[in-house]
């Protein structure tokens, strides 16, 4: 087999391997209602079988790409592959809402693990930047289209099958990825002998991380205002104060705050962010509207999602990439976000009576040509201007990023379309029509969220050109990895 061949090979396993991850986050919203019938959770207890999930998968992420860096990227995902995999027959075959929730959670770190180390793999793999950019349009769209299809597929197995398969069809995937990423993927360099990981770093920013994901995600069952939701968000402050003046300090930080002066990392971050917000919420409130609103089934919820996911794959796989190369990053980046804009603002607009070829139909399409246009440079210009042996920490703060702006911003669009609602219901209006109201108030807030990106995007990113770069060959001291204490 061809070197070629060989790598893109070897992006085919990581890319399966992170679909798995990506449709988990949204492959379970479909059916909550059905695993809440048959395991008897209450209302508030069926919440955890989101928040498990995104607790520890937000919270490991860091810590995970670092560890790639230090013990080996191939190491890493192969871990958290079979991690994923393990907990996937738990939550299939889970007899009670407990054991599935413990489940959830060990899905997860091994989430958590194969998303922080396989854009740096990627990285690696594709040096030159026409490759690099066509790699990087088909794992755009795994990361991007990943929930389309969560919802797609989520929708098929609970409606023909059983809510068990949305858990069980990980099992031959996860086996599959596991045995393929062990014989294509490249070895991982040998260990330095004298490489530390800061362990305190690692405990504080992992429980930052997870107290603020906490937080957030019960904010509104909790109240904004509420002492537990603000004590929580302090103390995430708080532990995330410390660890910054922990790695000022420290000989071997987890994650080295000169990081954060690069000047595309930063914006990336925040471009990141507000993408994320637009985007969780997208995907989930538009599920909200096809079944609550417009009366949908699980399975026509999920085929109302075709659209967006064949639309999405074509521009992301044969078109973001042209035009990278072709304009660089930031023409692409900023017209693709303003898209999704414009695809949140049609929804913010859609009646309780609607069509769906007029009413749904152009929002799902603008939104498959924004994310597959835009996704792919927003990750170019996050991992360019970082150095081979902090990839795996980069991509680690990338992921980052979006899984804490989504959260953040599914949950504060939450927030605004109960008020909305309630607003509207106090007021006189039907349930059907206070409901849609407040969903098309959260579509509005969206919609700002991704024009901000596209903003920002545009106005503070400075991506190197996309011309081939030169490669002296440069001798990188390694050292051993021991525990800093």
């Amino acid at each position: 087999m061809s070197d070629l061949k060989s790598r893109w090979l070897a992006l085919y396993v990581l890319c399966l391997g992170d679909l798995m991850i990506v449709l988990d986050s949204s492959i379970v919203n479909v059916a909550l209602p059905s695993i809440q019938s048959d395991l008897g959770f209450s209302q508030n207890a069926l919440a955890w079988v989101v928040n498990a999930y995104l607790l520890t998968f937000g919270g490991f992420l860091l810590l995970s790409g670092r560890l790639g860096d230090l013990l080996g990227n191939k190491r890493v995902f192969t871990g958290g592959v079979v991690s994923f995999t393990v907990a996937s027959v738990l939550c299939g075959m889970a007899p009670s809402s407990g054991l599935l929730v413990v489940g959830r959670a060990v899905q997860g770190l091994g989430g958590a693990a194969v998303s922080a180390v396989a854009l740096s793999l990627i990285m690696g793999l594709f040096t030159d930047p026409g490759e690099r950019a066509r790699a990087m349009g088909v794992f755009g769209f795994v990361m991007s289209g990943g929930g389309a299809l969560g919802v797609l597929l989520g929708g098929v197995l609970t409606g023909l099958f059983s809510w068990h398969w949305i858990f069980l069809v990980n099992v031959p995937i996860g086996v599959v990825v596991w045995v393929a990423a062990k014989r294509v993927l490249p070895a991982d360099e040998e260990v330095p002998e004298r490489a530390r990981l800061d362990l305190v770093g690692a405990v504080l920013v992992t429980a930052a991380l997870m107290l603020s994901v906490y937080a957030i995600v019960g904010g509104n069952e909790a109240g904004w205002g509420s002492a537990r939701t603000l004590g929580l968000l302090a103390g995430g402050a708080v532990l995330l104060a410390a660890f910054v003046a922990r790695e000022a300090r420290t000989a071997a930080p987890l994650v080295p705050l000169r990081m954060f002066a690069l000047r595309n990392v930063s914006v990336s971050q925040l471009v990141g962010v507000l993408w994320a917000a637009a985007m969780f919420a997208w995907f989930f409130l538009a599920a909200l509207y096809l079944q609550q609103v417009l009366g949908y089934s699980a399975l026509e919820v999920g085929l109302a999602f075709v659209p967006t996911s064949l639309v999405m794959a074509v521009c992301s796989l044969r078109v973001s990439d042209r035009l990278v190369m072709r304009f660089g990053i930031r023409p692409p980046l900023t017209v693709g976000l303003g898209l999704a804009a414009l695809s949140l603002a049609l929804f913010s607009r859609a009646p309780v009576g609607d069509s769906f070829t007029t009413d749904v139909l152009p929002s799902m399409v603008l939104l498959g040509i924004g994310a597959g246009i835009a996704f792919n440079p927003v990750l170019l210009a996050a991992m360019g201007d970082v150095e081979p042996q902090e990839s795996g920490l980069a991509s680690g703060l990338v992921n980052t990023s979006f899984m804490m702006g989504g959260a953040l911003g599914l949950a504060v669009l939450v927030s605004i379309s109960t008020a909305r609602t309630e607003t509207l219901a106090a007021g006189g209006a039907a349930p059907v029509e206070a409901l849609n109201g407040g969903l098309q108030a959260a579509f509005a807030a969206g919609a700002v969220a991704a024009a901000l990106a596209a903003v920002v995007g545009g106005l503070f990113l400075r991506p190197r050109p996309m011309a081939a770069p030169e490669h002296p060959e440069v001798d990188v001291e390694e050292e051993p990895l021991t525990v800093a204490a």
